[in-house]
């Protein structure tokens, strides 16, 4: 089962009904073994779940492991100790796949458990739930018939500067969305850098703090970027998407 979670990491916590759907958190409720991205925050989860369904089960008594992580821009192993990780799956019991905010899968851990889940013949089902991606695709304005999502950018500058403006000139030829995201303290220097490197009259849509009360979404030109740069939040995560 592959649970989506809040994208409120970072923030002060929403009602969870305002955010998951009812399916999802009594699903999340029944389940008695789990592989997660982090432990500390997926049982948080696990409590926010308990004060709107009980739990099957005590959270002491949950199975919670913790998937492998691969270095931010490696794809994740195709196998991840199946035999191992998904041992309870092959014994005939469900197993909760939850990252700290959105889907996991989808630019978080959890891939290379689907993987493996697949190579085994294990029913994969994915619930319904928040992807701060798609909502941000979605609340951009930009092209979400074409589009490509691309992780996380270099941190080293020329590196950066250079995939910004190789990013650039790919949606000018595909006519493609380019999205990518950023650690949130690092949400600044991201900004900085692509108002140094893409073109004036490319399109940058930035959303941050997706589903919480300060959240927001613009998308203008990177020359009005430039005439009126906001400040962003540190502290909360935000999606990039450019379009040339």
């Amino acid at each position: 089962m592959l649970v989506p979670n809040t994208l409120d990491l970072g923030a002060a916590a929403q009602p969870l009904q305002a955010v998951l759907p009812q399916q999802a958190i009594e699903t999340a409720a029944q389940l008695g073994h789990w592989l997660v991205e982090n432990a500390k925050s997926a049982r948080a989860f696990l409590k926010r779940v308990d004060e709107v369904v009980p739990l099957r089960q005590p959270l002491q008594a949950l199975a919670i492991r913790e998937l492998p992580r691969p270095p931010k821009g490696r794809p994740p192993p195709a196998t991840a100790e199946p035999a191992d990780l998904l041992a309870p799956a092959l014994a005939g019991h469900d197993i909760g796949v939850l990252s700290e905010a959105g889907l996991p899968g989808v630019a978080d851990p959890g891939a290379g458990a689907v993987a493996a889940a697949h190579a085994l013949g294990l029913a994969v089902v994915p619930l319904a739930g928040p992807s701060a991606l798609t909502l941000a695709l979605a609340a951009s304005g930009l092209d979400g018939q074409s589009f490509a999502f691309v992780g996380y950018l270099p941190q080293e500058a020329t590196a950066r500067r250079e995939l910004i403006r190789e990013l650039e000139s790919v949606s000018r030829q595909r006519h493609q969305t380019q999205v990518f995201i950023e650690t949130p303290y690092r949400n600044q220097a991201l900004l900085a850098a692509l108002l140094e490197s893409a073109s004036a009259n490319s399109r940058l849509a930035i959303s941050i703090g997706l589903t919480l009360p300060e959240g927001w979404c613009r998308t203008t030109t990177i020359a009005q970027w430039r005439r009126q740069a906001p400040q962003l939040s540190d502290r909360l995560p935000a999606v990039f998407l450019l379009r040339a």
